[in-house]
Parts: structure tokens; C-alpha cells; sequence
């Protein structure tokens, strides 16, 4: 974040006020990790679409009653989730895995196409097992291990204890090493 860019907490203020703008800057500064999440947790890119936008949506007419007892980004996480499970909740059919997109491009150079083709292998790999695990482990998995959130951030998102969390990480995890295991 730039030195002249305002802090999440201005921003909130700002938009709890009705500035258009600032809520902008929230929608654009967080919308891509709340995507992300949102994604690897549906199956269907308009309904990951349609799900952040509800999520943004109900940011936007609950900021006024936002405490800041979490982070800006904690509780956009936290209404997101809500968001997911409610669409989880709506959709009968099964997920159909999708590989993984690398967040960013590789800057130049040639691109060796066995690496290139193993790690797209590893991703879908990973996707698969990932498709395995139960909603709230693999929730769990995602916010941490790609979102970087604390245990007690992902504990507040989903509603549980951070002990919770540690027992969901860790099944998450002992299945991920052992689907994994031919990667190692």
C-alpha cells in the first residue's frame, strides 16, 4: 500500500459516511482476495461473481454499523463466507473442479513446457484434493494458507473458536499430505 493511499479504517469511515469513492478503494483493494476465496468454494465463476457482489452489497449498507472490532478485511471475509455458504446452501448440484490460476504472470523469458506442465499437473492435483475435504476445512485452508489470516481471523469469519480452526487445519492439512504424497 502506498504511503498517500488511506488506511482501511479511513476508508470504512469514509464510506460508512456514503462516500462512493472510498468504498471503491475497499471494493478494489479487497475484491480480489474475497474472489479468490469466493471461487475456490463455488464451482461457477457468474455465481462467484454474483456472490462477491451480494457480499460488497451488504458491506455496503452494514458499514455504517461496522465497530471495528476486527479488520476492515476480516469482516469483509466473514460477510463473504456467509455469502458462500448461502450459496452453497441454494445450489444442489456437485462442484466441478477447475484449476487453479496462477495470480500472476511469469515476466519474461521462455517457458520451459515440462516444468510448465507439472505444475499444472500439481495444481489440479492440489484442486482435486482440495475438492475432497469438507466446506469448513477447506475453507479454513484456503483463508490461511492463500489469504494469510490468523486463527482467530478465521475464526471470527466462520463463527468458531480458534481451536476449532487449529482441528480443521490440521485434518486439512493431513489430508492434503496424504493426497499429495506423490508430489513430494
Amino acid at each position: 500500500m502506498d504511503d498517500e493511499e488511506p488506511s482501511d479504517e479511513v476508508l470504512a469511515r469514509r464510506a460508512a459516511l456514503g462516500d462512493r469513492g472510498a468504498f471503491e478503494s475497499v471494493v478494489d483493494r479487497h475484491g480480489p482476495a474475497l474472489y479468490r476465496y469466493a471461487r475456490r468454494m463455488l464451482d461457477d465463476a457468474s455465481d462467484t461473481e454474483d456472490c462477491v457482489q451480494e457480499a460488497f452489497a451488504a458491506a455496503w449498507t452494514s458499514l455504517p454499523h461496522f465497530a471495528g472490532r476486527s479488520t476492515l478485511r476480516t469482516w469483509l471475509f466473514a460477510i463473504t463466507a456467509h455469502k458462500v455458504r448461502s450459496w452453497q446452501r441454494r445450489r444442489a448440484r456437485m462442484a466441478l473442479p477447475l484449476p487453479f490460476a496462477p495470480q500472476e504472470e511469469v515476466d519474461g523469458g521462455a517457458v520451459d513446457p515440462v516444468s510448465s506442465a507439472e505444475g499444472t499437473d500439481l495444481l489440479d492435483a492440489l484442486q482435486r484434493a482440495l475438492l475432497e475435504l469438507p466446506a469448513g476445512p477447506r475453507s479454513t485452508w484456503l483463508l490461511r494458507e492463500v489469504e494469510g489470516l490468523s486463527y482467530e481471523q478465521i475464526a471470527e469469519v466462520s463463527g468458531t473458536t480458534a481451536s476449532t480452526v487449529r482441528g480443521q487445519l490440521h485434518r486439512a492439512r493431513a489430508h492434503l499430505i496424504r493426497r499429495m504424497e506423490a508430489w513430494r
